[in-house]
């Protein structure tokens, strides 16, 4: 059960969803703030930046996507997008905004909720051994949640400091979409490899000197990422 301390923001133009997810996120301990526009999502979060945004893309008003990019040009917090539009460019559209995850109406509620714990989630070192991850130029401290390259500390997302600290702790080895989407975004099933993928290019942003050539984060073609060793 997440702790009464998270929040969550919903930003929905249709009143039976937004029942259904503030129900849900109540149930689950959750504050819930509600927007029916992205304007009123934006009036919002100029006094709370809550702990995860829930994002309809066709929203009245400002698009869902202009949304999405307004909150990740300030803030790193977790979004999920739920839209009833499955277009493969509307969904890849929204992760390249700056999306963590998405799901489509109608959606089934226990594997939302399930999406939602797994971004609100706060990593945990396994043991002392794992406190501090080092690849190159970069330390991941697990116990603050920290990145640092060349010690300039990297303003990561939840899920980019999840999947680094997966990849770091490969050691190495190769983790496929699968496995990552699996453990990191906690998919019950084989999901979209887009997800991942859009997080890589988000996450090579930021830890590589040249993202278009990566040094560190590297691309196995047919299998999936690995972290230089």
């Amino acid at each position: 059960m997440l702790t009464v301390t998270k929040s969550a923001l919903v930003v929905e133009d249709d009143p039976t969803i937004r029942m259904v997810l503030r129900t849900n996120l109540e149930n689950d301990g959750c504050r819930v703030m509600e927007a029916e526009t992205g304007e009123a999502a934006l009036v919002q979060l100029q006094d709370e930046m809550p702990d995860i945004v829930l994002v309809d893309l066709r929203l009245p008003g400002i698009h869902g996507l202009d949304l999405v990019r307004s909150l990740r040009a300030r803030s790193e917090v977790p979004i999920i997008i739920v839209t009833a539009n499955t277009d493969s460019h509307d969904v890849v559209a929204g992760l390249e905004a700056g999306a963590d995850d998405y799901v489509t109406k109608p959606f089934v509620t226990k594997e939302l909720m399930a999406r939602i714990r797994r971004q609100l989630r706060r990593p945990v070192a396994s043991g002392a051994e794992d406190a501090v991850l080092r690849c190159g130029p970069l330390e991941l401290r697990a116990d603050t949640c920290e990145v640092f390259r060349d010690g300039e500390a990297l303003p990561v997302s939840r899920i980019e400091f999840d999947v680094l600290q997966a990849l770091m702790s490969a050691q190495g080895r190769v983790l496929s979409r699968d496995y990552l989407l699996r453990t990191v975004w906690g998919y019950s099933n084989a999901g979209d490899g887009r997800v991942v993928d859009n997080l890589i290019y988000r996450l090579r942003g930021k830890i590589e000197t040249d993202p278009s050539r990566p040094d560190l984060l590297l691309t196995i073609r047919g299998f999936g990422y690995r972290m230089k060793a």
